[in-house]
């Protein structure tokens, strides 16, 4: 495999490893453990594992690996550990380098169980964790202290689509020695080097844009080999958050054909909020590609001007108007999944962000009248057809 490859390549072909059949697509070893030639070898293994042998699936598979291994080329990030889920990714990344006493700094717009791990389990071991706006360099500065071991923030915001300075704010945490984890799904690692950009650990769920296409849970921590195998995976592996062989193979395959959904979704939502800016029956029309998005430039210079396939809507009326507006649509689904190939609907205050206080919601902009849109691979025409008519009967 060349480190020289373009991301296109890397998604088709990083990582992969064929057996004794060399077979194309990349095999399944749907195996939970591995058989040793005698009992020397198998205590040489449990002593020293090379990287082409594995012990236990809850360690490693030669199917996880694969993934693992090309999401890291992809990412620009020396290695990879690959979890059960996105959330597997988030509480493994930061549990297994803090401590009772230790000091995290976070973004406060995040998803709501990201909020539940900060918030809630964090404490309750004594890690403190001061909260700021992320888009605010003067809060990170003000909150950031020589003690800090950690920042978290999602590089955009969920629901609200808030994008965050990487550069900036890692700069301010690699001053005071802080390791930068950036929680990345919305960003995609089609539009985004995070990792170029300073930060130090990046975290995915697959289960979005990785799969896109609503079929299996997983997710991923990125790092350097270091911060991988010296500490994400003595935590992972012993507390049991492992991926499964089957479906590594299902996030391959994705991997495959993510950039070109990517794009197009990409390309969909921008039409469509171009579309739907200053409608009548809508508050706000959020979306990072917009000229009018409150960080436009950095949009620019941190995404290649791509705003993702994500788009908020807040309808003038309240829960009453947005549930009107998606029981009205007929073409996306209401769930509460995003960067599927089908496009989705989630009304996020009595959803996913349900367990905020109403005080919290309206401290990060999540109104009543809010729907978060993920764009899929629709028709771009129908789709915004789908959207007007139904905007059109609320406003009747």
């Amino acid at each position: 495999m060349s480190d020289n490859w373009n991301k296109r390549t890397q998604a088709v072909h990083g990582g992969t490893r064929r057996s004794q059949y060399n077979e194309v697509s990349e095999a399944i070893f749907l195996t939970q453990g591995f058989v040793y030639e005698n009992a020397e070898a198998a205590e040489a293994r449990f002593i020293e594992c090379g990287e082409d042998e594995f012990i236990y699936a809850r360690y490693g598979n030669p199917t996880v690996s694969m993934f693992e291994q090309r999401i890291a080329a992809l990412e620009g990030g020396e290695d990879a550990f690959a979890t059960a889920s996105g959330m597997a990714a988030v509480n493994g990344a930061l549990t297994s380098m803090l401590k009772a006493g230790d000091h995290v700094v976070s973004a406060k717009a995040l998803f709501g169980s990201c909020l539940y791990i900060l918030e809630n389990i964090l404490a309750r071991y004594g890690v403190e964790v001061t909260f700021v706006d992320g888009t605010n360099l003067v809060e990170w500065k003000a909150a950031i202290r020589p003690d800090t071991k950690a920042v978290f923030f999602e590089s955009m915001s969920n629901p609200t689509l808030e994008v965050i300075d990487i550069e900036a704010v890692a700069k301010l945490a690699h001053a005071v020695g802080a390791t930068v984890i950036v929680d990345n799904v919305f960003s995609t690692p089609v539009f985004s080097c995070a990792i170029e950009q300073g930060a130090d650990v990046v975290v995915y769920s697959a289960t979005k844009h990785i799969d896109g296409q609503g079929r299996a849970l997983g997710g991923v921590i990125i790092g350097t080999k270091e911060f991988i195998r010296g500490t994400v995976e003595p935590y992972l592996k012993h507390t049991g958050g492992a991926l499964s062989p089957f479906n590594a193979w299902v996030m391959l395959k994705g991997i495959e054909t993510m950039a070109l959904r990517v794009n197009a979704q990409a390309a969909t939502a921008q039409k469509i909020a171009e579309a739907l800016e200053g409608h009548s029956v809508l508050e706000r029309t959020l979306y990072p590609g917009l000229a009018t998005h409150a960080q436009s430039d950095l949009v620019q210079r941190q995404l290649g001007g791509k705003g993702g396939t994500v788009l908020s809507l807040d309808i003038k009326g309240g829960k009453e108007a947005a549930f009107a507006f998606l029981n009205a649509l007929t073409i996306p689904v209401i769930s509460n999944n995003l960067g599927d190939a089908k496009s989705i609907v989630t009304h996020p205050a009595t959803t996913t962000h349900q367990r905020l206080s109403e005080e919290q919601r309206d401290e990060l902009g999540i109104t009543a009248g809010l729907i978060r849109f993920s764009v899929g691979l629709e028709d771009a025409d129908d789709l915004l057809a789908d959207v007007k008519q139904a905007l059109d009967s609320i406003a009747r």
